[in-house]
């Protein structure tokens, strides 16, 4: 715990606290879904794909902490101050309807936790099942009513972009409301408030721009994703795999996001251990992959390195680059 105790100290004396968004905002997508025997009585994604935690876990990388459990207020509370240190405003939370171990985490922990360090919650609304449009209608009024502000819809296109319009036209006038899209027609034709993209690996940087132009020529928000990385070959995805150049992909990624004028930076992701884009703390262990020679840091130093930089780069984008 002596990584945490040291940001939250850093986030108390005002040596990394967020600053105020200038130039729009940072955001980051967050899982509330890991469990552990202690809490959850089983393991929950750390043994996805036939692992057996806490020796052997389904991400190419291993938690500083080691894997943790998303009900433990210690953690969420440890991971709020993190992401505030980083310069990040808004925390998008991973949600899969109403009732859901997701939801009630969300309204339970991460909302009180991310207020208390002065973030703003936010929530990717996941393709769960029996998701409907009438379904979603309703949930953009109970997100409403639990003080979320954006919403992040991944895989809009599971509705014709027509089929979005009355749904969105009678969502609560508090809500805006971004398409999981690199098509900037299908969120202006469906009357969403703006796009994101998430997947850095298909949409790199270098649509960032054009993507971006279209969008406020459109007059919606533009809100490109950035990421370190991918690699989730341990938890059973497709071998796709984006090397993080010690810590190159994602300076190349954030520089390309600030030069198309985003309205928003989006982060893919804090803690996505699975699909190996966390920017979560991770220590060195034997069989696992490590930030060690992330901008020429190395050993404990090393593993606070993407929240480090994650800070330099709101910074920037904050003070309008």
């Amino acid at each position: 715990m002596l990584r945490r105790l040291v940001v939250v100290g850093l986030v108390a004396g005002g040596l990394l606290a967020a600053p105020a968004a200038r130039a729009g905002t940072v955001a980051i997508f967050y899982y509330p879904w890991y469990g552990t025997p202690a809490l959850n009585g089983s393991w929950l994604h750390w043994s996805q794909n036939g692992h057996t935690p806490p020796g052997s876990i389904y991400s190419a990388f291993y938690p500083a902490d080691g894997p943790y459990s998303s009900s433990s207020p210690k953690e969420v509370n440890a991971q709020m101050a993190e992401i505030a240190a980083a310069g990040v405003n808004e925390v998008i939370v991973s949600w899969w309807g109403r009732g859901s171990p997701e939801d009630q985490r969300l309204r339970r922990l991460v909302i009180p936790a991310a207020h208390r360090y002065g973030l703003r919650v936010a929530v990717h609304l996941e393709p769960y099942t029996g998701r409907t449009l009438a379904s979603v209608a309703a949930d953009f009024v109970y997100l409403a009513g639990l003080g979320v502000r954006d919403v992040f819809v991944y895989h809009p296109a599971d509705f014709a972009s027509a089929d979005w319009v009355p749904v969105l036209a009678a969502a609560p006038h508090t809500l805006r409301v971004f398409a999981g899209t690199d098509d900037v027609g299908v969120a202006v034709k469906g009357g969403f408030d703006g796009f994101y993209t998430y997947d850095f690996v298909t949409y790199n940087g270098a649509k960032f721009k054009r993507l971006c132009n279209e969008a406020h020529r459109a007059h919606i928000l533009c809100a490109p994703s950035v990421g370190p990385g991918y690699n989730g070959v341990r938890a059973g995805e497709p071998p796709v795999i984006k090397k993080r150049r010690n810590g190159a992909t994602y300076d190349h990624l954030w520089a390309a996001a600030i030069a198309a004028s985003p309205d928003l930076v989006t982060i893919t992701s804090f803690n996505e251990w699975g699909e190996g884009t966390q920017i979560e703390p991770a220590m060195p262990r034997r069989g696992y992959q490590s930030y060690d020679g992330a901008w020429g840091l190395t050993g404990v130093s090393a593993d606070d390195a993407y929240l480090l930089r994650t800070a330099y780069w709101a910074a920037r984008f904050h003070a309008g680059g």
